[in-house]
């Protein structure tokens, strides 16, 4: 219980865990910096912003999907 504890005071803002989450959507994330994140990423903010990241990108498929479809008839 004490690990949660620790886990959630840990550095990083949640503006920077959202950066980290949209740089992992693309698989371009340095090892250091990855490193670096794990170490300091608070997990509650992780998963928010890996919801929010998730929700936002289905949200955009859908959106080029009924454009394209819209252009094409």
């Amino acid at each position: 219980m004490d690990d949660l504890k620790e886990a959630t005071q840990r550095k990083l803002s949640f503006f920077q865990t959202i950066g980290a989450v949209f740089w992992s959507f693309f698989g371009v994330r340095k090892g250091r910096d990855h490193d670096r994140d794990m170490a300091q990423l608070n997990p509650v903010h992780l998963i928010v912003a890996g919801l929010i990241g998730g929700i936002l990108f289905v949200v955009a498929l859908v959106f080029l999907a009924k454009l394209a479809i819209r252009l094409a008839t």
